[in-house]
């Protein structure tokens, strides 16, 4: 139960959920995922965040080897989402804080999720900056970065930045900094974090990047309220950059084939679509949702700037890991892909126009007819499917070209 100081008088006092397997609707097996508070002593002592209520003990714990409770002067709640809040009535009775910093609609939620009666609380907006001694604190509103209530803090002494969920990463571990493993494993988990949370905002991710060029912030510490700690100026920027990469969804050269199936018919078009995105010279990845979880698939197309979707008919309808799958990435909006159905049948065969309205809705361009077939594929079924893939690899070369 050790805090770890990050920089001068600041101490990282979070907790480490090494068990946890669900985040937001996403699987995080065989990780957990890390709830980060920090601590600034000044002149006032700052806590920045805390982490959620079944943790609490344990950033008591670490927070009491670095000061005590009662001479923490101010928390600033960068975000109000209970992983982060969820200890904070807690720790409002224990500092009893003269001032509690939030935005205007960091309010609104602590009104929403607590009884904040007599908290002592102070609304902050992009520009307002606030002295602790040595140090100013500088907020920055991030609305909708991912709520509308998220804001970073701007130590410019230490040149850090508190950064809530932003630039975050599901990582359970005894490392503290991004640079203490190894650059593949975190730049999967960024990728994971952002497809299946952070990927509906791009836009004000894009923003948000642009604001921080526009403050000519001075920033060589990147502290986010899961996972590691960007530290030096090579490390911020590479996450600078790569979420930039992630925001922007240009097309990538590569295929994604995702499927359930009854009877293998479904499974077997599957194959020979991936054969024709193979002929065309698109790599490509095959997907069962029986046996993927839909948060793995989101984490692959961020690879992948072609999806296609297939399911056997089941009930005049698709079967439900499809629709449920489809659902989710509906939600999480991806950008600038194009698409196609696939889908066996028995007796109706509504599956591929179901699938296709769902990829149509989700704005995704469907370059080529669907294929379907009646039972069992035949020759002529394999020849229809294969070309559907070389097809939709071929656009998709011409879309990378673009």
């Amino acid at each position: 139960m050790q805090p770890l100081e990050i920089k001068k008088d600041i101490f990282w006092v979070g907790a480490v959920d090494y068990n946890s397997r669900d985040f937001h609707g996403y699987s995080l097996s065989p990780q957990g995922s890390t709830y980060n508070a920090y601590l600034v002593k000044d002149e006032k002592n700052v806590l920045f965040d805390t982490v959620k209520a079944e943790s609490a003990d344990t950033m008591l714990c670490r927070l009491q080897k670095v000061i005590d409770l009662e001479k923490i002067d101010y928390i600033v709640v960068n975000h109000v989402e209970l992983d982060h809040s969820g200890s904070l009535p807690k720790l409002v009775e224990l500092c009893k804080p003269e001032k509690i910093f939030c935005s205007v609609m960091g309010k609104k939620s602590m009104e929403g999720h607590f009884n904040i009666e007599g908290w002592p609380i102070q609304v902050v907006k992009t520009g307002d900056v606030v002295n602790i001694g040595k140090r100013n604190i500088h907020f920055v509103e991030t609305r909708m970065l991912h709520w509308p209530d998220s804001m970073f803090s701007y130590l410019a002494e230490d040149k850090l930045v508190i950064c809530n969920d932003a630039f975050g990463q599901n990582i359970a571990s005894s490392e503290r900094f991004a640079d203490e493993i190894s650059r593949s494993a975190l730049d999967f988990a960024v990728k994971e974090y952002y497809y299946n949370i952070v990927l509906p905002f791009s836009p004000q991710v894009l923003k948000t990047l642009e604001l921080v060029k526009e403050l000519k912030l001075d920033i060589d510490m990147l502290a986010p309220d899961h996972g590691l700690i960007f530290r030096g100026k090579e490390e911020v920027q590479y996450i600078l950059d790569r979420y930039k990469t992630l925001a922007e969804q240009k097309p990538q050269k590569r295929a994604l084939v995702v499927y359930d199936t009854m009877w293998k018919s479904t499974k077997k078009l599957a194959y020979s679509i991936a054969s024709g995105f193979e002929d065309a010279g698109v790599p490509v990845q095959i997907m069962d949702l029986k046996q993927n979880h839909h948060s793995a698939v989101m984490t692959a197309l961020a690879d992948c700037g072609a999806l296609v979707v297939g399911s056997p008919t089941h009930n005049n309808t698709i079967l439900p890991t499809v629709t449920g799958f489809l659902s989710y990435m509906k939600g999480l909006r991806p950008q600038n892909r194009i698409g196609g159905a696939f889908g066996s049948f028995g007796w109706s065969g509504e599956s591929v126009k179901i699938i296709s309205e769902w990829l149509e809705s989700a704005h995704f361009e469907l370059p080529v007819e669907p294929v379907k077939c009646q039972f069992v594929p035949k020759h002529e079924t394999y020849k229809l499917s294969h070309a559907m893939g070389k097809t939709l690899g071929e656009a998709l070369i011409k879309k990378c070209q673009n």
